[in-house]
């Protein structure tokens, strides 16, 4: 069974907020319709999505601050802007700092569907294409596959990863059976080793072993006051 392709849409309109996700959702795409910058990226830490649609003039962050954190943060998330924004300076500013297209508003329903089914085409081949053997990983019964942020379990089962659950697992992989420091980890992903950021990393922690916890041969170990270790038997 195809699995509808996951949208976070970051629109402060109530009313086309509301338009866009309805409309996107009959054509079978799983939308998340936020209304802040702030609130989109709290779900980005949580969630994996397919594509971004983002407006520029947001009330907290605008949208080329919230794009460049984006690009910074989750590096493997494409995103659009669909903007009334539609001078020359902000086009070309738009697509500078990473965006896939740029969508002026007012924009029919329809030909929003078109571009996004053909963007996310185009992306699902490049990943394709871009993908080799250093990028999958068997991990007991599992096969991790780095490029499209998957946990493929041996029924056939997959499990979608956020860029952080994504990163954190491939740190652990690539160091199976040694310890990855507290400092380590925090620093590489987190960007910062703090209090906030440890609790938030044993929040990532708990959901791989989640994810993992199928083959019992495999475990994520807490050394305490140093790190983690995956270790497979």
């Amino acid at each position: 069974m195809k699995k509808n392709k996951k949208i976070l849409l970051v629109e402060d309109n109530e009313s086309l907020g509301y338009l866009l996700s309805e409309y996107l959702q009959m054509k079978d795409f799983d939308v998340l319709w936020k209304k802040n910058g702030n609130s989109a990226l709290a779900i980005l830490d949580q969630e994996y999505f397919d594509l971004i649609i983002l407006d520029v003039m947001l009330p907290d962050i605008d949208g080329f601050t919230l794009a460049k954190k984006i690009k910074q943060d989750f590096t493997e998330t494409p995103f659009i802007f669909l903007t009334a924004r539609s001078l020359k300076i902000d086009v070309l500013k738009g697509f500078a700092l990473g965006a896939v297209d740029y969508l002026k508003k007012p924009i029919d329903e329809e030909e929003l569907v078109v571009r996004l089914n053909t963007l996310l085409n185009t992306l699902s081949g490049k990943k394709s294409s871009t993908s080799n053997r250093q990028d999958e990983f068997v991990i007991g019964q599992y096969v991790y596959n780095k490029i499209n942020s998957q946990l493929i379990y041996k029924d056939g089962s997959i499990q979608k990863l956020t860029f952080r659950e994504n990163k954190l697992l491939h740190l652990l992989v690539i160091n199976v059976n040694k310890l990855c420091s507290h400092k380590e980890i925090l620093t590489g992903i987190w960007g910062k080793n703090d209090f906030f950021s440890k609790k938030s990393l044993n929040v990532f922690v708990a959901h791989l072993r989640k994810y993992l916890e199928k083959d019992t041969t495999i475990k994520i170990e807490n050394i305490h006051n140093q790190g983690f270790i995956l270790v497979i038997e």
